[in-house]
């Protein structure tokens, strides 16, 4: 009977795994060369009897890692296209969908470039305030809030003024196609602009 356990030698660098991790992928190289009855790829074993296997031992780390639990790690100086060609040599189609997805997010990650925000002072009064504030939303934040004194007077009281300073990210704009604001940005809008 085959030993449960088998060797690799890739690229001069030995792996040891079960052939049960190996054949989780029942289309893969690795499962083919080991775990299949009969020699299909007829591969050939070094002295002491690992498969030989002509690829960089670097990136099979993080193929033999994802056969055994499923999850894709790759060490922060390992270029995931590197991972990306050994899954796709090694025939590993749910590895492949992995790697591409998580290229595709960092170059959409990087390609935004670093987040600018855009800031607002608006002007109110002391009944004003606690409306105001709670009314922001789309992404404004509050940041800071100076009182100005009292300069209205109405009737018999005095009425406190603040400037609230509040700020968002900057991406409402999309390939140059500018997002109309919702409802409550335009009200903000309006309060900004009473200044």
């Amino acid at each position: 009977a085959a030993s449960k356990w088998v060797r690799l030698n890739v690229g001069g660098t030995y792996f040891v795994s079960t052939r049960q991790t190996l054949c989780r992928e029942p289309k893969s190289f690795l499962c083919r060369l080991c775990c299949q009855d009969g020699p299909e790829l007829g591969s050939d074993k070094d002295e002491t009897g690992a498969y030989l296997i002509d690829r960089d031992p670097t990136y099979f780390g993080p193929i033999l890692n994802y056969l055994r639990h499923g999850k894709l790690i790759i060490n922060k100086e390992l270029a995931e296209e590197g991972v990306l060609e050994e899954a796709e040599f090694y025939n590993i189609a749910s590895l492949v969908r992995l790697v591409k997805e998580r290229i595709r997010d960092n170059e959409n990650r990087t390609s935004q470039g670093p987040v600018k925000h855009v800031y607002r002072v608006l002007q109110c009064q002391e009944e004003e305030l606690t409306q105001m504030v709670s009314t922001m939303s789309d992404g404004w934040k509050f940041e800071q809030l100076i009182s100005i004194g009292s300069s209205y007077n109405y009737g018999n009281e005095d009425q406190a003024e603040f400037l609230c300073v509040v700020s968002r990210e900057l991406n409402n704009s999309t390939n140059g196609i500018v997002k109309e604001p919702s409802e409550k940005a335009k009200i903000l809008q309006e309060r900004g602009s009473r200044m």
